[in-house]
């Protein structure tokens, strides 16, 4: 199965006013996505291609930089949620979780993931994206920028790629919140100030080339929805609602969006997070020859960006959600706390306010 485009042109032309009868077909038709694949592919006027390229010549260029330059930007005391993650930190759920565990063994065998061996073998960097709240119960998920020495065009590229991601997103909201019945602002009225993150990752292809090798284990995201722009390295495999699991292919110039656990929380679980993992398959080998003979980088950026419900937010299902008999499975949480959980159970927590 094919995941289906969809242009958002048409509702970003549409203007203010009331929603026509063709928005309206396509805003049922994003939701709709949404609930049965948990992913939308998007093609959005604002991004481009040379954007993402852009954003990915320069991070390959930081991946690149020697390990011991590349500590210098690690900040644990505040989870890892500023700065590098170095490779070896972040935990798959997948290899915590004996409930997700046993849920995984009863697939079957074609669906099943790839079951990781230990931490991801992948560098992430931590960027937060957006305005800061001024006042918030939750200052470490919400803190300074680290900026790596010997990148003047660091801020500049950061903030334009995070700044346009963040724009799909919104109007993707947007439109999923009107298929849903909801008012257009259910959504993006609670991300207004959110502890938005451009989170690149990096994995090392000449180190961990082989094909089955894990970069992130079978996992769902705790945030509200993920964005990606195409990676030059594919081996994104998702989870659809039935089960099925399915290899993403991004088309160049579109933009990958995923659900998170938050959207579900909003949604009394009508629109699950969805499950997915990057591992090597016999696509990224090919990928990796190619690159090879055009002696371009081989590390493996994905220029994800996390969006989050705002921290001080409260997580509850919205509107008609309410009245879902599921709706008591989503107490009323507050979001920032809800992701310092989420956090802990991932190893990114820290030990803080311990020697």
């Amino acid at each position: 199965m094919e995941v289906p485009v969809i242009d958002l042109a048409a509702y970003l032309s549409a203007g203010e006013g009331e929603v026509g009868s063709e928005v309206s077909e396509l805003c049922r038709e994003v939701s709709g996505i949404l609930r049965e694949t948990g992913a939308l592919l998007v093609k959005d006027p604002r991004c481009t291609v040379e954007d993402n390229d852009r954003f990915l010549d320069m991070m390959e260029k930081y991946f690149e930089s020697p390990f011991h330059f590349k500590r210098l930007q690690e900040r644990p005391n505040l989870h890892y949620q500023v700065g590098v993650t170095p490779e070896g930190v972040e935990i798959p759920r997948s290899l915590v979780d004996e409930e997700m565990q046993e849920k995984f063994r009863a697939m079957p065998k074609e669906s099943q993931p790839s079951i990781p061996i230990g931490p991801d073998p992948k560098w992430r960097y931590m960027w937060r994206v957006g305005p800061r709240p001024s006042n918030t119960r939750f200052q470490e998920l919400n803190s300074e920028p680290v900026i790596p020495d010997g990148f003047p065009e660091w801020k500049e590229t950061m903030d334009s790629w995070g700044h346009k991601m963040i724009s799909a997103i919104e109007v993707v909201a947007e439109m999923a919140a009107i298929g849903f019945g909801l008012p257009k602002d259910a959504f993006t009225s609670l991300m207004k100030q959110g502890p938005h993150l451009l989170a690149p990752t990096g994995c090392d292809l000449r180190r961990y080339g082989k094909e089955g090798t894990v970069f992130a284990g079978y996992h769902y995201d705790l945030n509200f929805l993920t964005i990606h722009g195409r990676s030059r390295f594919p081996g994104l495999n998702i989870w659809l609602r039935n089960g099925k699991k399915v290899e993403v292919k991004v088309p160049v110039g579109c933009l990958l969006i995923q659900t998170g656990k938050q959207i579900e929380w909003l949604t009394a679980g009508d629109c699950l997070a969805g499950m997915h993992e990057v591992i090597v398959t016999s696509r990224t080998i090919d990928a990796i020859k190619q690159a090879s003979e055009h002696n371009r980088s081989l590390w493996r950026v994905s220029s994800t960006l996390f969006a989050h419900i705002a921290s001080d937010a409260v997580l509850k299902p919205l509107g008609h959600f309410a009245e879902s008999p599921l709706s008591c499975k989503y107490p009323p949480i507050c979001a920032g706390e809800f992701v310092e959980q989420e956090l802990a159970v991932i190893n990114l927590k820290g030990n803080k306010g311990e020697s």
